[in-house]
């Protein structure tokens, strides 16, 4: 196949971004491409990038033969995430070609959701109105936190001040869905400081938040910190309240928890981003994440990039953790596939058990094995507030979000 697609115009027109619509309806998928270029690593980042932008054009050119090899492999695809990395820090011109490359390739549905990871200090009038320009509609933006001695200490590049100017952009600018993730659980954090900052936020009305508690990865500077005696992390019972303001504050302030990490907003009944694409009672009325419910609902869905991850009826499979691997192979005619894994049946009653109890929505009741041990786990359970039993579904409790890791070992 060429391997010498070309990436030099930018799009003029929104219809050289409109998905094809032309392959039979399927199992709508999600679609994931990996951007793995940041200004700056952070010091808690666990996530595949490089400090540099030097490979963006090699990326570029391999990403497109990528796409061509699996451009009849997937059935239609409703959603798209542009993830990293930094994607925010593409210019109009790259992302431009990067998404006529995409839709040019695989179907989508009519109303896709079009997601872009976005650095405040990226945020400015002109890039909000490029990625409208490109069919974007939900921004995802890395805030993690309004104080700023926080975001010094996780090496954020942005300051609060930008953080805020970039909500205030994004409101003003009208643009149609965003989403804001923080972080939780740094040393010395107390609940006034961490819910100061949630109603900083908040004031914003973004219609879906990420919270997620901190997370020391080996190999990373603040791992490498902790290991010195650097600092001292929250202990068990500061981070489980820390959890819970966060909950107990969302879901009074109109956020639904369907996620362990991760709160919409309820609309009007009818008028929720679900309503517009026809999602199924719950979400039906909530600001969702529909990307990532495919991770959690175990959707098919195809990663595109470095260290991007793929899922297909049982197989499971992974790039390269290396852009100059990836592009090398890609470039040589090779997969840029590192490994796979094929899932049993007992494994993927497993992973179902694992992803649906850590949401609102739990487990269908028969995937548990009905047998007289199930049965009386399920009670324990729900004498002890973890689960509720309602109709043919075991859902976790707020209680139970703090250890849903360990709920499905009651079930094995």
């Amino acid at each position: 196949m060429p391997l010498s697609r070309c990436f030099s115009r930018t799009m003029t027109d929104q219809e050289a971004t409109q998905p094809r619509t032309d392959r039979s309806p399927a199992e709508e998928c999600g679609l994931y491409v990996h951007v793995p270029f940041c200004r700056k690593k952070c010091r808690y980042c666990d996530f595949y990038s490089v400090p540099s932008t030097k490979l963006v054009p090699q990326w570029l050119q391999a990403l497109a033969t990528e796409i061509a090899v699996y451009a009849a492999s997937f059935p239609r695809f409703d959603t798209l995430y542009l993830g990293g990395g930094t994607p925010s820090l593409l210019g109009e011109r790259e992302l431009g070609n990067l998404l006529e490359e995409v839709f040019r390739n695989f179907s989508f549905s009519g109303s896709p959701e079009i997601t872009l990871e976005a650095n405040p200090d990226d945020v400015d009038r002109e890039a909000l109105r490029a990625w409208r320009r490109l069919g974007i509609n939900r921004l995802s933006l890395g805030v993690q936190s309004l104080a700023q001695d926080e975001l010094l200490f996780l090496g954020r590049r942005h300051t609060a001040a930008q953080a805020i100017l970039a909500l205030e952009r994004i409101r003003s600018d009208g643009f149609p869905h965003f989403s804001v993730d923080l972080i939780f659980g740094l040393p010395g954090q107390n609940l006034e400081a961490w819910e100061n900052t949630l109603e900083g936020v908040l004031s914003f009305q973004p219609r879906h938040l990420s919270c997620y508690e901190l997370t020391l990865s080996e190999g990373t500077p603040l791992w490498a910190l902790n290991r010195r005696g650097g600092f001292e992390p929250p202990g068990e019972e500061e981070q489980r309240k820390l959890f819970l303001r966060a909950s107990e504050h969302l879901e009074g302030r109109g956020y639904v928890h369907y996620e362990i990490s991760n709160f919409a907003l309820r609309q009007q009944r009818g008028s929720g981003l679900g309503a517009e694409v026809g999602l199924d009672a719950p979400w039906r009325d909530l600001s969702v994440c529909r990307h990532n419910l495919k991770y959690w609902n175990r959707s098919f869905y195809l990663g595109l990039g470095p260290s991007a991850h793929s899922f297909l009826e049982n197989r499971r499979w992974w790039n390269h953790r290396s852009v100059e691997r990836y592009c090398e192979d890609l470039f040589m005619g090779r997969g840029a596939v590192a490994g796979e894994e094929l899932l049993s049946e007992e494994q993927a009653r497993l992973e179902t058990l694992l992803l649906g109890l850590r949401t609102k929505t739990g487990i269908v009741r028969k995937d548990l094995s009905g047998s007289a041990d199930m049965d009386r786990s399920l009670r324990r359970l729900a004498q002890q507030g973890y689960v509720s039993v309602i109709g043919d579904r075991v859902i976790p409790t707020r209680k139970g979000f703090l250890v849903a890791d360990r709920l499905p070992l009651s079930f094995l």
